[in-house]
């Protein structure tokens, strides 16, 4: 589920990787998605990135980060629209029980990552799910913090947002004189 948040283009480089059915093909093969001799199209691509931004917006809300308003209501109601169009069936097993994908193709690979978040949910980690907080960054990952308080995918994002925050400080305060420092 992370490998299909993280395809989008961020401000550190990473290029889009579903912004055509090419790309689309490409990434699903990487991820090891048999999409079979199902004909991709463009439409599939818009289709997989907008179930994506939905995923992305849900994410960001379990780092805090505020999205336009009424943003968050139209991303859970575009996934219960999605998972409704692409129902899994249960495989019980003695060791239990494990949903998978009803259908091939793109809509297989829909139901995949819907399986995927399911059972993450299943397991109460779902709130673990999370977008890096550093704007530039805003990578998906799984918050291993002991009470689930994580909001940068690295230390390094973590230095990068203290850093600005720093220097906003600093530059809003060059207009005022340090009274501390000053000789009476």
């Amino acid at each position: 589920m992370l490998g299909f948040v993280n395809t989008r283009a961020t401000g550190n480089g990473d290029p889009e990787r579903l912004g055509d059915a090419h790309a689309l093909r490409a990434w699903a093969e990487e991820a090891v998605i048999d999409l079979g001799d199902w004909v991709l199209s463009d439409a599939d691509a818009a289709s997989a990135r907008d179930l994506r931004q939905a995923l992305v917006t849900i994410l960001l809300a379990h780092v805090d980060v505020q999205e336009p308003a009424g943003a968050l209501a139209e991303a859970e109601q575009r996934l219960r629209q999605a998972a409704a169009l692409h129902p899994l069936q249960p495989v019980i097993t003695a060791d239990g029980c494990e949903f998978i994908s009803a259908q091939q193709g793109i809509p297989g690979m829909f139901g995949t990552i819907f399986a995927a978040i399911a059972d993450i949910a299943q397991r109460n980690m779902w709130s673990r799910m999370k977008m890096c907080r550093n704007l530039p960054c805003h990578v998906g990952f799984f918050d291993k913090t002991r009470n689930s308080s994580g909001l940068y995918c690295s230390p390094s994002c973590s230095s990068q947002v203290t850093m600005r925050a720093y220097r906003e400080r600093q530059k809003a305060g060059q207009g005022t004189p340090n009274t501390s420092t000053m000789k009476h």
